[in-house]
C-alpha cells in the first residue's frame, strides 16, 4: 500500500487503531476471567487444576492476537518475503 497520500495514511491508521482496540477487548475480557475460572474451580471441589486448561488455551490464542495487532513475527522478519521473493527470482534467472 501506498502511504504517501495523506488518504491512505489515514485509512492505515484507522485499521490499526480498530485492531488495537479489538485487542485491547479481547485482552480485558481474558482478564476478567481468569478469576471466573479460579473460582469455579475452586467450587467444584476437584483437587484437579481444570481451569488452567482455558487460561492458557486462551492465554496462547491471546499471545497470537497481539502478535497480529503489533505486526510482530518471530519466525518471519520484516523483511523475509521481500528477501524470499529476491531469492526465488536469482534462482529462476
Amino acid at each position: 500500500m501506498n502511504y504517501s497520500s495523506p488518504q491512505n495514511k489515514y485509512e492505515y491508521a484507522k485499521q490499526r487503531v480498530e485492531k488495537l482496540k479489538g485487542f485491547y477487548w479481547h485482552l480485558s475480557i481474558y482478564l476478567l476471567f481468569i478469576p471466573v475460572f479460579l473460582w469455579l474451580n475452586y467450587v467444584s471441589n476437584t483437587s484437579f487444576p481444570w481451569a488452567l486448561f482455558p487460561i492458557i488455551g486462551w492465554g496462547i490464542g491471546l499471545i497470537g492476537h497481539a502478535a497480529d495487532t503489533y505486526e510482530w513475527n518471530p519466525f518471519f522478519g520484516k523483511d523475509w518475503e521481500k528477501r524470499k521473493i529476491e531469492e526465488f527470482m536469482r534462482e529462476d534467472s
